[in-house]
């Protein structure tokens, strides 16, 4: 049964209210982006990050997420990430470089040496106009993130990261389940309604 005009529009109407919600209380909060609530929720749901917390954020700019973490680590470390500028944090270093590349993951590593308890991860391709290949592009990297949290958290550390609804979204699970003993899924309220995100939650590494 199609829907009528009427309910399109009232459903068009319910999610810009629904986006500019969020964007709204960014603005009034001070907030750099609206998905500085996600991660609110999310750290309220699984309570990663706290005052001595040591965490690297991944594709940080514009700095929402490291803002918020900023809020709440007061004695630990934070090192935000990102191929694009990004306007300075107080407490909050930032490294300009591409995360593929062997020579930035040396210096994450110089960094925090043996002692990163979060990777966060809010990180999306570039859209092309094609949402399957773009799908498929962003959960590659989450892929890769999930890879290089497992070489480089201490043993109870903590990975979350953007991931889409698609085609290799079971591959990137199974990737994640054979290195984490905990393994879970949220989407945050502050998502938008006819997103395909979701974050993943990575939690204890398994040992060989």
């Amino acid at each position: 049964m199609k829907k009528s005009k009427r309910t399109k529009k009232s459903n068009t109407w319910k999610i810009k209210q629904h986006r500019d919600q969020f964007y709204k209380k960014s603005k009034t909060l001070g907030y750099r982006s609206r998905s500085a609530f996600k991660l609110i929720e999310l750290n309220l749901k699984y309570k990663f990050i706290k005052k001595n917390t040591k965490l690297l954020d991944i594709g940080a700019s514009p700095g929402g997420w490291s803002q918020v973490s900023s809020k709440i680590i007061t004695s630990g470390k934070i090192l935000s990430l990102d191929l694009k500028k990004m306007t300075k944090l107080k407490n909050v270093s930032f490294l300009q470089a591409n995360f593929l590349e062997e020579n930035t993951k040396k210096k994450i590593f110089e960094f925090f040496g043996n002692n990163l308890d979060v990777v966060i991860s809010d990180m999306a391709a570039d859209t092309t106009g094609n949402k399957s290949l773009d799908c498929i592009r962003t959960n590659q990297l989450c892929a890769n993130v999930v890879k290089f949290s497992s070489k480089i958290l201490k043993p109870n550390g903590v990975l979350v990261s953007k991931l889409f609804m698609g085609n290799d979204f079971l591959e990137v699970k199974e990737l994640a389940k054979s290195m984490f003993k905990k393994v879970q899924f949220f989407k945050p309220e502050a998502s938008r309604n006819e997103s395909k995100e979701t974050y993943l939650h990575c939690a204890a590494l398994k040992t060989l």
